[in-house]
């Protein structure tokens, strides 16, 4: 048992030699030292990508170009001549000190009896509740109607020939903030 044991030790020993000779595989590991050799490449930094500038649509409260524009007339100044003219005996609301243009609809708020305020951000920050019959708007805006997305006001506006002319503008509910 022992001389079988030696004789598959020893031919195991050079079965394993055999394999590790380095005749096979000469050519082999010489092109592998010859790419070795070469000269290292550079990559090139990938290109740089430009920030994408993004764009806000905000025409929302603007009129639809599906409906048809509204049709100001130069008429006479007489025949326009109406008994339209701010009172400026009355107290000013807090709104009254920003321009229309810079007020947001930011929600609505329902009592239970049915009354429907609406809540205006003021561009400092401030959040204010109105009802109808409140005014807003440094040209003597006075709220008409609040529906869940919009408030109606009609401004009293100098119609530039010492009269006073009704405008009628629109706030239409931001979903943003």
């Amino acid at each position: 048992m022992k001389l079988l044991t030696a004789i598959l030790t020893i031919l195991g020993i050079v079965l394993v030699s055999g394999c590790a000779s380095d005749g096979e595989f000469a050519d082999l590991r010489a092109q592998m030292e010859e790419i070795k050799k070469r000269p290292k490449g550079r990559i090139e930094p990938p290109p740089e990508f430009k920030a994408y500038k993004t764009f806000s649509y905000s025409a929302a409260a603007m009129r639809s170009p599906f409906s048809p524009p509204v049709v100001v007339e130069a008429l006479a100044i007489e025949s326009r001549r109406t008994n339209v003219k701010p009172d400026f005996n009355r107290a000013k609301e807090s709104l009254e000190e920003f321009g229309i243009d810079s007020l947001q609809m930011v929600g609505t708020l329902a009592r239970p009896e049915g009354a429907l305020f609406a809540l205006v951000k003021d561009p400092e920050g401030g959040l204010h509740r109105v009802k109808t019959g409140n005014f807003m708007g440094r040209n003597h805006g006075k709220i008409l109607a609040i529906e869940p997305i919009k408030i109606d006001v009609i401004e009293i506006v100098s119609d530039g020939q010492e009269g006073w002319i009704e405008r009628p503008r629109t706030i239409v509910l931001n979903e943003k903030e």
